[in-house]
């Protein structure tokens, strides 16, 4: 399997329009791609999915096991080409001082060869230390190329490419000058989503040009060709068992808002869902006015405050919503979700109405609230039913990114986590509990650890079971 892994010396070189004008530029010449990302991100996976016509999938150590991370490259490569891994932040960041969860790990783990991005703005002779060091800092790396980024003209990349070749043996595949083309819109949590971009598929088609035109792709594909066969990881007994649906049948029907103003969804939740017995019906909030005929619903995350005015404006599926929970509809949300399942948003100097079923007014502040990796521990207030090898003290990795906050929470308030790691809702607790939903501003993964698809879909099916 060929594959390449584009990876930079720190955030924001340009990595992730680089990953995606190269995504393109092979699909376009006839290649089948697969693309990966690692942690945890819905933003820069649905750019490459939309380039490559297949659909990005995370990889990511503190969610999910080294075995696990091999499984899914594995299975989600197969029929591709060619396979493409956008790290995130820079080749060695990471959060422990071993690197153990650093791109540069994966970069070992899948035995993948690197390409830097290198923002060479205002450098020439200094590129040659930078990269001598990223490859003597760990030898299990293999650095086989570099693409020089931000570069101020034909001038400025013949000194570097001079530089380059004198002290190093990296080949140069890629020289990209300052273009315009580069730049996609950038939000809070990062690049604007490109489903929320209309102009998502002529800006891929820019970065494809560009890439075609500064890049060199054979030695990208000679370099991807370098990479040894992937090795298959092992799963482990129990824990896939936990994760086998329970039936193949679609017996539940599950509500899924997916619109503009909500798009965080992982696709092998998805799957995991229709694997678990659940029949998906997506629900616009924009343009539907109640709700379909639903054995529970489910809200993802997004960015309901930018989208406000028209969620206030459907009064009509507000209030659907809010007497289905209220009528014990088996319900979750994530982040954006919980949002829009509270009484209002306030933003700015402007204040929309939302659902209501969480007694709480929402505010959103100018930095973040809560970022990075969570660590949840389940309460005797968790809904859903616990899997046979669950443990009292199991700890569910997850992770948050919210410049949202709740006003106030009441002292009655029932929580299914507290939480041991990151905010959640008021630094203590996460997973807010009112009849049957459960909302938390943490993501979850449906992961071996955390088969959470499945204990959602078991909790809908009893429910469903009890009441008919």
């Amino acid at each position: 399997m060929s594959r390449i892994f584009i990876s930079a010396a720190h955030k924001s070189s340009g990595k992730t329009t680089v990953s995606i004008g190269l995504c393109a530029a092979l699909k376009q010449r006839g290649l089948s791609v697969q693309s990966f990302k690692k942690g945890p991100d819905y933003i820069d996976p649905y750019w490459l999915s939309q380039a490559t016509g297949r659909n990005c999938y995370n990889l990511d150590f503190y969610t999910m096991e080294r075995d696990e991370i091999l499984s899914l490259m594995h299975s989600r490569s197969h029929g591709a080409e060619i396979t493409l891994i956008e790290g995130n932040k820079g080749l060695y960041d990471g959060l422990d001082l071993d690197g153990s969860n650093s791109n540069a790990a994966l970069a070992r783990l899948t035995e993948t060869p690197v390409i830097l991005v290198l923002n060479a703005r205002g450098m020439t002779r200094g590129i040659a230390p930078l990269i001598l060091g990223y490859q003597a800092f760990d030898k299990e790396v293999s650095i086989k190329g570099v693409i020089l980024n931000q570069l101020g003209g034909s001038r400025h990349e013949s000194k570097l490419r001079s530089v380059i070749e004198h002290y190093t043996d990296v080949e140069v595949v890629g020289a990209i000058h300052t273009d315009k083309r580069f730049n996609i819109d950038e939000r809070h949590l990062g690049l604007v989503p490109g489903h929320e971009d209309p102009f998502c598929e002529q800006k891929i088609q820019l970065l494809s040009e560009a890439v075609n035109d500064q890049v060199n792709l054979d030695a990208v594909l000679s370099i991807a060709d370098t990479a040894p066969a992937l090795k298959s990881g092992d799963s482990k007994p129990g824990i896939e068992t936990a994760m086998k649906p329970a039936t193949v049948d679609k017996d539940i029907k599950l509500g899924l808002v997916r619109s503009s103003a909500f798009g965080f969804y992982y696709p092998d939740d998805l799957q995991a869902f229709q694997d678990a017995g659940a029949e998906i019906i997506e629900i616009d909030p924009a343009r539907e006015f109640d709700l379909p005929e639903i054995d529970a619903l489910f809200i993802g995350g997004g960015f309901p405050e930018t989208h406000m005015t028209e969620l206030e404006a459907n009064k009509s599926l507000r209030t659907a919503i809010k007497t289905a929970i209220d009528n014990g509809l088996p319900a979750y949300a994530e982040c954006g979700g919980l949002m829009y399942l509270a009484r209002s948003i306030q933003w700015n100097d402007r204040c929309c109405e939302m659902v209501g079923c969480i007694d709480a007014d929402i505010i959103m502040e100018k930095r973040p609230q809560g970022r990075g990796y969570v660590q949840l521990q389940e309460t005797e207030n968790g809904l859903w039913p616990r899997p046979a090898d669950w443990k009292k003290d199991n700890i569910i990795n997850a992770h948050e990114f919210h410049y949202s906050r709740f006003n106030k929470v009441g002292n009655d308030v029932q929580f299914a986590f507290e939480v041991k790691r990151g905010m959640g809702i008021n630094g203590k607790s996460d997973g807010y509990v009112y009849k049957n939903l459960l909302a938390n501003y943490t993501h979850q993964r449906n992961t071996w650890k955390n088969p959470w698809v499945q204990r959602f879909i078991d909790f809908a099916r009893a429910h469903k079971n009890l009441n008919q």
